[in-house]
């Protein structure tokens, strides 16, 4: 913000030190430190405060956009709109029931059709395992 530089500094702290003394430059340096800080301080919070108001108004804008949007999408499929009406009447389906499939028997015995689940028909179908069904059984 201010490009001082070196020799602008140098004339800084002469003039202060000739125009304060030598003996009350520590107490007013502090003092200067002090009203820097509480300008940096309200700086900070007025441009959060800033920051916080764009925000809001890009999230109305982007809203209305929406909105606009979501108006022309459903102006242009109203057949769309009125399944959706006719869906909410209707209960939801019952998901679980079809995602858990036929219930096993209370005993705790798997049925015939979990027992040999993920297992290929053949491999059901043999029960002997037999050594020489393995062809890697007999090599050493």
């Amino acid at each position: 913000m201010f490009d001082l530089g070196a020799a602008e500094l140098l004339v800084i702290v002469i003039v202060a030190v000739i125009v304060i003394g030598p003996k009350d430059m520590p107490m007013a340096l502090r003092t200067a430190g002090r009203w820097i800080g509480k300008v940096r301080r309200v700086s900070g919070h007025f441009r959060s405060g800033l920051d916080s108001m764009i925000r809001e108004a890009e999230l109305e804008e982007m809203e209305k956009k929406w909105k606009e949007q979501n108006e022309a999408i459903m102006a242009k499929a109203p057949s769309l709109s009125a399944e959706a009406a006719l869906d909410a009447d209707d209960p939801a389906p019952d998901w679980d029931s079809e995602m858990t499939g036929p219930a096993s028997p209370s005993d705790g015995t798997p049925d015939a059709s979990t027992a040999n689940a993920g297992v290929s028909p053949d491999a059901a179908a043999d029960t002997g395992g037999n050594a020489t069904d393995n062809p890697d059984s007999g090599k050493d």
